[in-house]
């Protein structure tokens, strides 16, 4: 069984404080997608970011102190503000091109008023500026990735889902093999229920930089992460993450529940070699040094492989303000984001 040990936790200012939308809100930081190049984080909200100069999607340096939010670069390429509820990161198993997914939470039948919420990027590692959809409507000027949320209607097989995991590992076809991971499935929005379910297709790289996918979409893996023992909450898979270091997949589960009254939110994290994956077996629960199930106390929606002992987790508590552990005070401000450094032993 996987141990691990907070090694520093704290928060990032995503934007300025005190910044509002159009309707006059205040803008909550809602982290739910994180990535690392080797030298920068790359790290994704789930809600839009306004401002022209801004955007959902940003970068910053990781350096031993943490992430430098002074030196914090959105990324404005138009196709990437536009695009809305990010929430997963991947890197190609090349390590050449980036991949983002969104919800693909809703989508309207009658006309293209939600195709935003149902994007799979692509841009080659660096350079965003190049982004590009994946598997798009083949009629031109459609934006979204239409065809494939078609391919995911018929894999996952209900009429509402949304997807909260994505990663790509080796596989026997092509230039591997991509993971959709699912939190949400059933009739509508309001009548559904948390699973932790991976759909996924082999793919592969295009002359021109995108994906393609070689065979057809279909379900590789499912379990119930609230029959294992050690956890206390339904939970719902949040994030998948390749570990190359050591050829084994991370899941990431979070939960939001009720209890007495109060909201609780945390998360736990699993793992399981690619072989295990394959063939379906149970992924292990990550535990403490002493052997207790590491439960997160934030709810834990990006996870990133720094290197072979060291991973990022990030935090979309939506409004939840509390930051517990995270820092000595109180709460934190709209624009900031939770995050955990764990090291592997």
């Amino acid at each position: 069984m996987a141990n691990a040990r907070i090694l520093q936790q704290g928060t990032i200012h995503c934007f300025p404080a005190g910044l509002r939308d159009e309707g006059g809100e205040i803008v909550n930081a809602e982290i739910s997608a994180v990535l690392y190049d080797g030298e920068r984080l790359l790290l994704a909200s789930d809600k839009p970011v306004p401002g022209d100069e801004r955007s959902a999607v940003f970068a910053l340096p990781l350096t031993p102190q943490g992430p430098d939010d002074t030196r914090l670069e959105y990324f404005t390429t138009q196709r990437l503000q536009q695009a809305v509820k990010y929430e997963d990161f991947a890197l190609t198993t090349d390590g050449r091109h980036v991949l983002a997914a969104t919800g693909f939470d809703r989508i309207d039948d009658e006309s293209h008023a939600l195709n935003d919420y149902n994007h799979l990027l692509i841009w080659p590692l660096g350079e965003p500026e190049a982004v590009q959809v994946v598997d798009p409507d083949p009629r031109d000027g459609v934006e979204g990735s239409l065809e494939l949320r078609r391919k995911l209607d018929a894999a996952i097989g209900f009429p509402y889902y949304k997807i909260e995991g994505l990663a790509a590992v080796p596989g026997d076809r092509g230039d591997g093999l991509l993971l959709f991971g699912v939190r949400e499935q059933g009739n509508a929005h309001d009548d559904f229920a948390y699973v932790s379910r991976v759909v996924g297709a082999h793919y592969q790289i295009t002359d021109n930089g995108n994906i393609e996918f070689v065979d057809a979409l279909r379900e590789h893996f499912s379990f119930v992460p609230h029959d294992q023992a050690g956890v206390r909450f339904e939970c719902g898979l949040s994030s998948l993450e390749y570990d190359p270091y050591h050829a084994r997949l991370y899941l990431l589960t979070s939960f939001e529940v009720e209890e007495g009254g109060e909201e609780r939110i945390g998360g736990y994290l699993w793992e399981m070699s690619l072989e295990e994956f394959r063939d379906g077996e149970i992924p292990r629960l990550v535990t403490t040094p002493e052997g207790a199930p590491l439960e997160f106390e934030h709810k834990a929606e990006g996870l990133a492989v720094l290197d072979r002992e060291r991973l990022f987790v990030a935090y979309d508590n939506d409004r939840n303000l509390k930051l517990g552990s995270v820092d000595e005070r109180d709460e934190r401000h709209a624009c900031e984001a939770p995050y955990t450094i764990l090291g592997l032993e």
